[in-house]
This record gives C-alpha cells, structure tokens and sequence, in this order.
C-alpha cells in the first residue's frame, strides 16, 4: 500500500531513491529529498507491504502529475511492485490528474499500460 512520506522515513527512502542512476551523487539525492520535503507540488510516497519495498515521487503542475521517480528494492524487483505503485498513484489521483512520465520514468510506465 501506499504511504505518505514523512522526515522519519528519510533514510529508507534515500536509500530507495538512491538505486535510480540520475540520483546516486549524495548531494542530488540530499537536494531531492529536501525538495520533496518542502515544494508544495512534490510528493512522495512509500510502498510498504511488510517492509517498505519501494518509492514513487510525484510533481503536481496544473491538471498534471508527473512520476518523476520510481524505484523498487533490489531483492524485490520483478515482482509487480513498481506496477503496482504505479496503478495505485493512478488511482488515487484518477478524479483530478492526468497521471504521466518523465523521460526517467517514460519507458517504466508504458511497460505498465
């Protein structure tokens, strides 16, 4: 299920989101979980079964969300799971966005249409 990051799950999370290529410089993944942190139209969740397994950051610009971020733990992947965070960050938002991609998450989601 989905869950709404908060700062005590800082370090879970920048582990997540450190296993994405364009954030494994320390400093952009600090800068990326500030900015999730404190820009309004930033949102991260946490996909959390026993554990939490995954991350999805979205961005908000009008009638728009943008996954910008997606990412599964290692031991985890090929399991569904980014699949699934995607459809439930789809359906969450399904009444007022149109749910989209990024060119580091473009090729993620067609695989999940």
């Amino acid at each position: 299920m989905l869950i709404r990051y908060k700062k005590t799950f800082e370090k879970i999370a920048m582990g997540l989101l450190s296993f994405m290529p364009e954030e494994k410089d320390v400093k952009k993944l600090q800068h990326t979980i500030k900015e999730y942190e404190t820009n309004p139209n930033w949102f991260l969740f946490l996909w959390k079964e026993e554990d939490i397994l995954g991350a999805i950051g979205l961005q908000l610009e009008d009638d728009t969300i943008t996954i910008q971020h997606i990412t599964v733990n290692p031991s985890h992947r090929n399991m569904g799971i980014g699949t699934k965070m995607v459809h439930a960050v789809k359906e969450l938002y399904k009444d007022k966005y149109q749910v989209c991609s990024n060119e580091n998450t473009k090729n993620f989601l067609d695989k999940c249409e």
